[in-house]
């Protein structure tokens, strides 16, 4: 039997299971969410964004701001061992990917180089459906 808090063991059936259709196709198969339809792209709450899949802190809400690209964009994640970075070469760009490393679950693409004013040359361009957000006490 596979063990409920290990993520990356289970299979798509369960994942189907234990997500929306619109957050299996997100975070299952990288999908992307419309651009300005996130319910996290002009929020300003303070608190801790997790993964939706598996619940892992991965973003602070001080590190996000606005890049007007229809996507919660932060310029750093909580701590480095939280996310994975891979090269992703789909929809014809070669781009890189962000994925929980809890779970595995595609979060959306990291980009350098835009010349935001943030205190790194970062953006986590993060899909809202691959987050919840936990409101600071």
């Amino acid at each position: 039997m596979t063990d409920p808090t290990d993520f990356t063991a289970l299979t798509d059936d369960q994942w189907a299971q234990r997500l929306t259709p619109t957050e299996f196709r997100v975070l299952r198969r990288a999908g992307t969410e419309a651009p300005f339809t996130g319910e996290y792209t002009d929020t300003t709450t303070n608190g801790v964004y997790r993964c939706r899949a598996c619940d892992a802190e991965l973003f602070r809400s001080d590190a996000k701001f606005e890049s007007h690209c229809g996507w919660p964009s932060f310029f750093t994640p909580l701590a480095g061992e939280r996310i994975i970075e891979r090269r992703d070469t789909s929809a014809g760009m070669a781009r890189t990917e962000v994925l929980c490393a809890n779970c595995h679950s595609h979060l959306g693409h990291v980009f350098t180089g835009e010349g935001y004013d943030t205190p790194t040359d970062l953006r986590y361009c993060i899909n809202s459906i691959s987050l919840t957000l936990a409101p600071a006490e």
